[in-house]
């Protein structure tokens, strides 16, 4: 006989929370593996010690935010209503079945008045890191780096048009003595002293969050975003490093000097790096042989030039000569070197004039073809060739499988593909604890014991 059911909502039942928690739970492999006591330490200065209304507690507080970062709740309002009826996430937090949940405007206040800098988050993502390589999970002898674009909280089409500088090199300083050392070797005289001011170019700047940078790269979408500079470790994927930028930031701009910052906090012994073709660059080359550090980089295929005419391929660069060899035999000699660390070589008009192929090869009003040739074009043909031997092709090979798959997994799972905040820092300190949170969910589900639903 079919009745119907009694309403039971109002029943007691003698449970505790940890009984309503699977046994399996990713929140319990987390608990299990990480220790987030440092937390309170490493925010204790910001907090008065003996004066004030009690705070909302610095590790429940962000903790609360990886649970929203780990399970893709990017509104901290609904964070706050997922924690209120989530039992998996009170356990996580120790709060009781009766204990009040905190309000976002908690979060967000907190964001607004005590942590205003990206320092807390670094500790934290740092610190983190510290665990990964505590439990063997991170060696750095392997390390591969990419970005990904985040949509900034604007509008494409709030903007104002703004001469805004490129960013500055990391390596401006090492390229000044080179050219002032190549004028040398060729008996010129120095360039005027004139510091090195970056290039400034008209483009769009936000209205509701100036800080972002307008993008515009092939087969990617227009408008304003931020780039997540990102490295992992080759052994289990852990995030190394993520830095924010604005997307108008090129790729290699910032390399260098965050590859050393790992370098330094961590004690890695870097021996291999795997980078796509935006790091195949002269600067990145020299930078990473002076560190003796061996660079795979994706084939970075020549601006091609105007239909009909010659590729800079077609001229062979003999190094005894230090010029360039035309397909008619011509040597074009050195000129000189310019302020950006290229080499000139130009060819003899005379001769030119009466060449069958002047035609494709230069349309100069004068009849001269000009080759130009980085100082440290050397460094970057040893790192090329790297990517042909084969544990070259073994190591680029992985990069699908560690830092692409990690933005993969960021964006598809985690909420990584728009910035929730506006200006740089904020941002920053998404892909911190985003990427912080990654790394929690990575050394959790390696040490979890295989085959087994119980604790041991």
């Amino acid at each position: 006989m079919l009745k119907r059911p009694a309403p039971e909502q109002t029943a007691l039942e003698m449970v505790t929370l940890d009984q309503l928690v699977p046994a399996d739970h990713l929140l319990r492999k987390i608990d299990r593996a990480i220790d987030f006591s440092f937390i309170h330490e490493l925010t204790a200065p910001l907090y008065c010690a003996d004066n004030g209304r009690p705070p909302l507690d610095p590790t429940l507080m962000f903790k609360a935010l990886f649970v929203g970062y780990l399970f893709g709740v990017r509104s901290e309002r609904q964070l706050a209503r997922e924690i209120e009826v989530n039992v998996a996430y009170r356990w996580f937090l120790r709060l009781k079945l009766t204990d009040r949940v905190f309000d976002a405007s908690t979060l967000s206040q907190n964001r607004r008045r005590r942590y205003q800098d990206e320092s807390i988050a670094q500790g934290i993502f740092d610190r983190i890191v510290e665990q990964a390589i505590g439990h063997g999970l991170v060696d750095g002898t392997v390390l591969y780096t990419d970005s990904t674009h985040l949509k900034a909280n604007a509008n494409k089409g709030k903007y104002d048009l703004a001469m805004v500088a490129k960013s500055r090199a990391d390596y401006w300083a090492d390229l000044d003595r080179a050219i002032e050392a190549e004028r040398a070797l060729h008996g010129q005289k120095p360039l005027k002293q004139k510091e090195r001011q970056p290039v400034e170019k008209e483009t769009k700047v936000s209205r509701t969050d100036p800080d972002a940078g307008y993008m515009v790269r092939d087969g990617k979408p227009k408008g304003f975003f931020y780039l997540d500079h990102r490295t992992v470790d080759a052994a289990h994927a852990i995030i190394t490093d993520t830095h924010a930028t604005p997307a108008n930031v090129h790729d290699s701009i910032v390399y260098l000097s965050r590859l050393d910052r790992q370098v330094e906090r961590f004690g890695f012994q870097v021996g291999a790096v795997g980078l796509d073709a935006g790091y195949a660059t002269p600067g990145i080359a020299r930078g990473l042989e002076e560190r003796a550090i061996r660079g795979v980089t994706g084939y970075r295929n020549p601006s091609p030039p105007k239909p009909g005419m010659m590729r800079k391929s077609a001229f062979a660069y003999e190094r005894e000569l230090d010029g360039y060899r035309c397909p008619q035999g011509q040597l074009l000699a050195y000129a000189t070197t310019d302020r950006t660390g290229y080499r000139h070589y130009k060819s003899d008009p005379a001769i030119c004039r009466d060449c069958p192929l002047l035609a494709s090869c230069t349309s100069n009003a004068n009849a001269a073809r000009l080759i130009t040739r980085h100082v440290w074009q050397e460094a970057r043909e040893r790192n090329d060739v790297n990517r042909l031997t084969s544990w070259g092709k073994a190591i680029y090979r992985r990069r699908k499988e560690t830092v692409e798959r990690s933005f993969a997994d960021a964006k598809q799972l985690h909420g990584h593909r728009y910035a929730r905040f506006k200006s740089r820092t904020r941002v920053a300190c998404q892909c911190l604890l985003a990427a912080a949170a990654q790394n929690i969910k990575k050394i959790a589900l390696c040490l979890w014991p295989k085959n087994k639903t119980h604790f041991a």
